[in-house]
């Protein structure tokens, strides 16, 4: 991963991001509801203590933390934790959220409950060496037994039909309509793709356009399980979407306990 072209990447795309959902809010309000069920399957009710590591402007945090979590964000992008600590105050919120790299996470061992990771924030880590540390320092922060959650895109068939675009998504925004679409270039090595990101705003008669660009690895659900066992965690689990109703597939694991 080249830590500024994605801190640069969500930096410029912070201001902008919300544009993406027809109504923020209401997707805040819909994560949390499902992430928060899956969080009682596995350590029962609430409410716990939440690191949100890829917390971007905010959208699983602020939704964990008025769902009644007591929830710290952190992500590469200042900008974008930044505005995720103010939109929550926004709500009537607390959310504490700090510029951080995932690969060094700056939080004591065994503070959490539940580290989460979302919107298919981890693929961006390009290599073997550095999920490892990723991973490894998620496991750390947890306290035993307690709960990693992952969504990521479901790459399983995306790695056999190779994809060069995502249909674009419109929504109906309070700025007016807004298009967001993808184009994927894949590498050689048929796992890793450059993305490019097209956002299209009203302005006046016209369209902005804004591109942005970065990279991704195109993660299998094998591949992933076998990086967060070889992390040391356990009862990994995959979450479908028709089975969770969340958009993208979930996996949650769990720090073990110590022995004695």
């Amino acid at each position: 991963m080249s830590e500024l072209s994605v801190r640069d990447f969500y930096d410029e795309l912070a201001h902008d991001y919300h544009l993406m959902f027809r109504d923020w809010d209401a997707s805040m309000a819909y994560q949390a509801e499902i992430l928060d069920g899956l969080v009682s399957l596995c350590l029962g009710a609430g409410p716990h203590t939440v690191l949100d590591c890829s917390c971007g402007i905010g959208t699983q945090a602020i939704g964990l933390t008025l769902a009644g979590h007591k929830v710290v964000g952190s992500d590469l992008s200042p900008v974008a934790a930044a505005r995720a600590t103010a939109e929550a105050s926004a709500r009537g919120s607390r959310l504490p959220a700090a510029a951080a790299d995932m690969r060094q996470l700056p939080f004591r061992p065994g503070s959490f409950d539940v580290v989460l990771c979302a919107d298919n924030s981890l693929p961006h880590l390009l290599s073997r060496q550095d999920l490892r540390a990723a991973l490894l320092g998620m496991r750390r922060v947890l306290r035993d037994g307690g709960l990693l959650m992952i969504t990521v895109r479901g790459y399983d068939e995306a790695r056999q039909t190779k994809p060069t675009a995502t249909p674009p998504q419109v929504s109906d925004t309070r700025d007016g309509q807004v298009i967001t679409f993808q184009l994927w270039h894949w590498h050689e090595d048929g796992e890793r793709y450059d993305l490019e990101h097209f956002q299209l705003t009203p302005a006046e008669s016209t369209w902005k356009v804004r591109v942005r660009r970065s990279t991704y690895w195109a993660l299998t659900r094998s591949q992933l399980t076998e990086f967060v066992a070889e992390a040391g965690f356990t009862n990994v689990t995959w979450h479908s979407p028709d089975s969770s109703g969340y958009y993208q597939p979930v996996l949650t694991a769990q720090r073990p306990h110590s022995a004695g």
